[in-house]
């Protein structure tokens, strides 16, 4: 039994052997794709670090989250570098793509298939010399009259065939790799097709990524408040800001209420650059903490200037200059002023808003033209060319000399008229903001006993004028009036007032020139007197 045993354990041992080498075989399998695979992940990682993509998109995350979401960058190059690392990875898969589908394929044909049929060539040359060789060493032992060479001829026949069947061979070979290209010339054609296809179909990817992303973008920046208003259309600014009134036309208003209306040459004399810089830059940023602007009245109203400069459109627009220039050459000032009307109640709502806000308080600085100089004329001098210009080429002193003229004779009445034209009261505090200013700019209360009621602006030009009746009474109490009237042959404005010579009252009696049309709308006509 000692054989058989023997011979059973041993058979044994060779099933259990076997058996470990085909596991061992499917194991080195394994392990052999285990090892493509690292490698393919290790260059796909290695490859997509190389990539200026992925440089940039890990730069922009790490930018936005050292900034944080409380800073528009922040949050812009988190998004931005969000899209960026899907445009590497798209890039990388689109130079896979590129490497298997065309590359590997083009790089078999160049640096394999056509080196081998220039190889064939080659050595089918040379076989062909070798063939010349034999045969004309054969040829030359069949003429020989030498018998050992004529006993040679023989092994050399066989030598001569033996190079017919080579090149023969090598014939056949380079005809098949010829064939084998031809056929194969339109797959390899078709890999510039793939090319482009790739590319396609890359960059369709690519601008669907971008797509998704600029909207998020978009949102981030329209959500955004802190914008500069300086050079920023009118609607947008308002729109954005949720305001009626723009930021930096009642900052400067507030500001100039407070402490400038007494200033002499307001919006003539320049401001200093650098506090005008200063200011500007601080009311782009939307701040209300400006205390430190109000002791430079004309750093703020260079501020205001330069606000109404740097619209894109002018306050009163581009589209209605030419009907306003019309309605400043009608010769007749009634007619004049009626029609400037018109064109005021065409402008757009937040236009027409703003500018009434602007017009009430250039009229109030007006009334300290005894001290700060600054008449309605005055006025429209300085601050006109900013309120409106033609949408023309030109430099800004050419396109100030071509509407200077036009531009003075228009926001001249209506700043004169401003009750005619806006006769709604204004709150120039109309954001709340800002603090109301401590002491009215024109007080009405002189000396402590005598109340006065300002009259009606009169036109320096003589285009409108107005009466107005102002009689004070002395006594426990002090007693004031206004009276406004016309007359029929004249149609004159008066103005009474206490007289210098201590009479009753004195008469003062201005150019003779008719009020505006009756057919006015009610709520636009002059207010009711007192």
């Amino acid at each position: 039994y000692r054989p058989i045993l023997y011979f059973s354990a041993h058979e044994a041992n060779q099933s259990v052997g076997v058996s470990i080498c085909l596991q061992m075989t499917s194991l080195h399998g394994i392990e052999r794709r285990l090892e493509l695979v690292r490698l393919v992940s290790h260059n796909t990682h290695k490859r997509l670090k190389k990539l200026p993509l992925t440089t940039l998109s890990q730069a922009m995350q790490e930018g936005g989250s050292q900034l944080g979401d409380e800073s528009l960058i922040g949050k812009m190059m988190d998004v931005c570098g969000e899209a960026e690392s899907r445009l590497a990875a798209e890039l990388m898969q689109h130079e896979f793509q590129i490497e298997k589908d065309i590359l590997d394929p083009l790089n078999q044909l160049a640096e394999i298939e056509i080196p081998n049929i220039l190889k064939q060539r080659k050595q089918l040359a040379r076989l062909v010399l070798d063939y010349d060789s034999a045969k004309t060493r054969w040829y030359q032992a069949t003429k020989s009259n030498n018998q050992a060479m004529a006993a040679k001829a023989d092994s050399l026949k066989d030598e001569m065939d033996e190079a017919v069947n080579k090149v023969e061979i090598c014939k056949d070979q380079l005809s098949a790799d010829l064939y084998n290209f031809a056929s194969k010339e339109g797959d390899y054609a078709h890999c510039y097709v793939s090319l482009l296809e790739a590319q396609a179909d890359y960059h369709r990817k690519s601008l669907a990524t971008l797509e998704a992303a600029i909207p998020t973008i978009r949102i981030q920046q329209d959500s955004w408040m802190e914008k500069p208003a300086f050079g920023t259309a009118l609607d947008e600014h308002l729109k954005r800001s949720n305001r009626e009134i723009a930021l930096p036309m009642e900052a400067c208003v507030m500001m100039l209420l407070e402490t400038g209306m007494k200033e002499e040459g307001l919006f003539r004399i320049a401001a200093g650059a650098s506090k005008l810089k200063k200011l500007k830059a601080a009311l782009d940023c939307s701040t209300s903490q400006l205390e430190e602007f109000y002791s430079d009245p004309h750093a703020v109203a260079g501020a205001l200037k330069s606000y109404l400069r740097e619209l894109p459109e002018p306050l009163m627009t581009f589209g209605l200059y030419d009907e306003w220039t019309q309605a400043s050459n009608v010769s007749d000032p009634d007619k004049r002023l009626q029609a400037l009307w018109m064109t005021c109640d065409h402008l757009p709502k937040t236009h027409k808003a703003n500018l009434r806000y602007l017009v009430k308080f250039l009229a109030k600085l007006a009334q300290d033209s005894d001290v700060n100089k600054m008449t309605p004329s005055n006025i429209a001098i300085v601050l006109g060319p900013n309120l409106l210009w033609p949408k023309m080429e030109g430099s800004l002193a050419e396109m100030a000399a071509a509407t200077s003229l036009h531009v003075v004779a228009i926001i001249d009445p209506i700043i004169q008229h401003a009750d005619w034209f806006f006769p709604e009261e204004v709150d120039f505090n109309v954001s709340g903001m800002f603090a109301l200013p401590t002491h009215p700019a024109t007080p009405d209360l002189d000396h402590g006993t005598e109340r006065k009621r300002p009259g009606s602006l009169v036109g320096q030009d003589g285009d409108m004028a107005s009466l107005s009746v102002s009689c004070t009474v002395s006594l426990s109490v002090s007693l004031s009036f206004s009276l406004s009237l016309s007359l029929p042959s004249l149609s004159p404005f008066f103005s009474l007032s206490p007289s210098p010579l201590s009479l009753p009252f004195s008469l003062s009696l201005s150019p003779p020139l008719s009020p505006p049309p009756l057919s006015l709308p009610p709520s636009l006509s002059p207010s009711p007197p007192l």
